[in-house]
């Protein structure tokens, strides 16, 4: 069964290109105008994948994207004329799992959508639970345990911590992070992707009491501590 994208974009014209390239891909895509018409059709009925533009009429993307995120893990694609790290460090924030600066090539979008596709694939084979300090991940149950409680991840931080909690405490390079969380390299997509990750990653592990901290490598990576020690 085809995946299914609901894109907002206010031009005409970029929804209809939008559209038929994603189509020929493969995918069901269903185009709105604005952000809030997309968010109403997402309550009614989800689907697999959503693309926003941040500047639309009515609610601006970075506030559907906060608002989606409070009902769904749903992986989102930011779209954005504005080149300012502003802009893109909001979309992560606001729980966005990949931005795309305007004007670019509609086949760039598919390389881009596929590669989130392949993210959710590879969370799909049941691998065995991970413990490291007070944190317990299942890849099966997609959550993150602190005391009890889910810590919340989105898709893309759940694939990051994923990753560290693989490697235990030992440290891992950035270029490999984004290989294997984005399904990208770093000609692709910049550093500062896995390190805003990060940076919300630590604040919810930091929120739900945990001991564990992910620490910097300087110049290489990232690899988890557990302060208890």
């Amino acid at each position: 069964m085809a995946k299914k994208i609901y894109l907002a974009d206010d031009e005409q014209d970029i929804r209809e290109i939008l559209t038929e390239f994603l189509s020929n891909a493969g995918y069901e895509v269903t185009a709105y105008k604005n952000g809030d018409t997309l968010f109403s059709a997402f309550q009614e009925k989800p689907c697999d994948l959503v693309i926003l533009d941040i500047m639309m009429p009515g609610s601006d993307g970075l506030s559907i994207c906060k608002k989606l995120r409070t009902i769904s893990s749903v992986p989102i694609i930011i779209l954005t004329a504005k080149d300012s790290e502003s802009d893109h460090m909001k979309g992560f924030m606001y729980g966005g799992d990949d931005y795309l600066i305007k004007p670019f090539s509609p086949s760039l979008l598919v390389v881009r959508v596929n590669a989130l596709f392949r993210r959710v694939e590879m969370n799909i084979p049941v691998k065995a639970d991970i413990s490291f300090g007070d944190v317990c991940f299942s890849w099966e149950k997609h959550n993150a345990i602190v005391k009890e409680h889910d810590i919340g991840l989105t898709m893309t931080e759940f694939s990051l911590l994923g990753c560290l909690m693989e490697h235990g405490g030992t440290a891992i390079p950035r270029n490999e992070i984004l290989d294997k969380v984005w399904g990208i390299d770093s000609t692709e997509i910049e550093t500062r992707v896995v390190d805003e990750t990060v940076r919300r990653v630590r604040q919810k592990m930091k929120t739900a009491g945990s001991k564990v901290r992910i620490s910097a490598v300087w110049g290489y990576g990232y690899k988890l501590e557990d302060c208890n020690e």
